[in-house]
């Protein structure tokens, strides 16, 4: 990533305000900045927690929301930051935050579509908030969100997800589990590959004119492939990676 931007986003103090568990590993902090934040679907934030003896440690985290201010936080063995949010952080907390940071990884309902969204774990995070941009501006933008997890449990926004499927407004969702069984007759047990790509393309009116990949580097790595070897142009696919 660029150091222009960070370079001109100060950090300013935000309050959490909320705490919601997703997952068994996944805590969504709802928070409230001191400054206005305005971003856009896709983008992330710089968190940095000090300490009393005033080592610092940071961690950049996608936003989830659209349009309140929100992010998801999964727990890393070994993170320094993700285990403060999940074992000591409380609502009322406040924490340094920077932003919003990323140009590439975005989207609004104006740049069009359709859309193709793959995700793996918490790599749904920042499609999550296309996604919910989306459905807050009723956007007819046809959109395939594929999701890849364990399994059932870990699934974040699971529930949500499924409400907007169940719209039929022109999102579609594809699950996939590496560890356990489809418990839904259209969805696979396996991990992304082309021919998963290629049949959840159908479910779009046309090809994606943009495709957006956000997961762990082997995942990304993984499912770009996947989506040049179903015919994806690789100039279309914006990819954001996180962890090893």
């Amino acid at each position: 990533m660029s150091d222009g931007p960070a370079a001109q986003s100060p950090w300013q103090t935000v309050t959490i305000r909320r705490i919601e568990k997703r997952t068994p590993r996944v805590t969504s902090f709802f928070i409230e900045p001191s400054r206005p934040f305005a971003y856009r679907a896709g983008q992330h934030v710089d968190v940095r927690l000090t300490a009393p003896d005033g080592y610092q440690a940071g961690r950049s985290y996608s936003i989830a929301s659209a349009p309140e201010a929100g992010e998801t936080i999964e727990r890393l063995d070994d993170g320094e930051v993700s285990p403060f949010f999940h074992d000591i952080a409380a609502v009322g907390d406040e924490v340094e935050l920077r932003g919003p940071l990323g140009g590439h990884f975005v989207w609004s309902d104006g740049d069009g579509g359709p859309l193709l969204l793959v995700g793996g774990g918490s790599g749904v995070v920042p499609l999550m908030a296309m996604i919910r941009h989306r459905a807050a501006r009723r956007s007819a933008v046809p959109v395939a969100l594929v999701f890849s997890a364990r399994g059932w449990d870990e699934l974040i926004f699971r529930d949500e997800l499924f409400g907007l499927d169940d719209r039929r407004d022109g999102f579609d969702l594809v699950l996939t589990l590496t560890r356990e069984a489809a418990r839904r007759p259209a969805d696979y047990s396996r991990r992304v590959d082309a021919a998963m790509i290629e049949q959840s393309m159908v479910r779009l009116p046309a090809p994606p004119r943009f495709a957006f990949v956000c997961g762990s580097n082997a995942f990304v790595s993984a499912a770009a492939q996947a989506l040049i070897d179903a015919g994806v142009p690789a100039g279309l696919i914006r990819t954001e990676r996180y962890g090893v």
